[in-house]
């Protein structure tokens, strides 16, 4: 958690934004957190009455801190999205809790920011088709359970295969990847991948998980992808969405590397990219 608040002062040290491009979310209400997960797993997680079981699966003891954090982090990709409507993209400087599914939360994850957020988008007739690109190194795997019967939500996940998740669940389009799998080849197979997703599913807005646990130097990652190769996937999605003239909530996602600061500069280059391509 410390990388979210390093990400935010990088940023403001290298001059990238300003502290008037900040907002601070409020807490997300119950109504959307219930209008995507299921209602009782909801009320359980709130009022911190979840099954042992669970509470081991999340990976976290459950205090109102905890829990009061996912919902602010949640009700800011929702905010992200409304900026994005109106700008083109938005940043949630946190988020990507990509592992809580329906109705159980997983790997350190309680809610699903972007699928919350998506769920908000159709309730509220802000989106008619929505693409979820998960590009973190695990599968995407609470995402595509959520919207496993949904056909206005396309899920695509590029991860790594032999790793957490050890049991996948079904995206409209997983490609896992093998272990070591370098730049040259991950390139390649994201730009025939993005182009055919956003020209035949045609959304009028995007998610993006734009996790950094793809690097080499990621201790958790298990593929050999450079700072650049990260660096060029982002400007891959985010061209390929600025083209199309759709909307695009970027969250953050993993990152495991042994030292915080390659962490935190992949992910400040995330953000420096979006604003070169969109001349922000």
């Amino acid at each position: 958690m410390e990388k979210y608040e390093r990400i935010a002062l990088e940023l403001l040290a290298q001059g990238l934004v300003e502290p008037a491009n900040f907002f601070k979310p409020d807490l997300c209400s119950l109504e959307n957190l219930q209008a995507a997960h299921d209602p009782y797993y909801v009320e359980q997680l709130l009022q911190k009455t979840l099954d042992p079981k669970m509470i081991r699966r999340i990976g976290f003891p459950l205090d109102d801190a905890l829990i009061a954090r996912e919902r602010y982090l949640v009700q800011g990709t929702i905010t992200c999205c409304q900026h994005a409507l109106q700008h083109g993209i938005s940043f949630n400087i946190a988020g990507g809790t990509h592992h809580a599914g329906y109705n159980y939360g997983e790997g350190f994850c309680l809610i699903n920011d972007q699928g919350v957020a998506a769920r908000y988008l159709l309730e509220h007739q802000l989106a008619s088709k929505i693409a979820i690109i998960d590009l973190d190194v695990h599968q995407g795997n609470g995402t595509a359970d959520m919207f496993l019967s949904e056909e206005r939500i396309f899920t695509f996940s590029i991860h790594c295969e032999k790793n957490y998740p050890f049991i996948k669940a079904t995206s409209n389009l997983d490609i896992g990847l093998d272990l070591g799998t370098t730049d040259d080849f991950y390139l390649a197979t994201l730009r025939k991948a993005i182009s055919q997703v956003l020209d035949k599913e045609n959304p009028n807005f995007v998610f993006y998980q734009a996790g950094v646990d793809i690097l080499a130097t990621d201790k958790l990652g298990k593929l050999h992808i450079t700072p650049q190769g990260c660096q060029q996937r982002d400007s891959i999605v985010l061209q390929a969405c600025k083209d199309r003239n759709i909307p695009v909530q970027v969250s953050m996602g993993g990152g495991y590397s042994t030292e915080l600061e390659d962490i935190v500069q992949a992910h400040v280059q995330t953000f420096r990219t979006a604003l070169d391509l969109y001349n922000l």
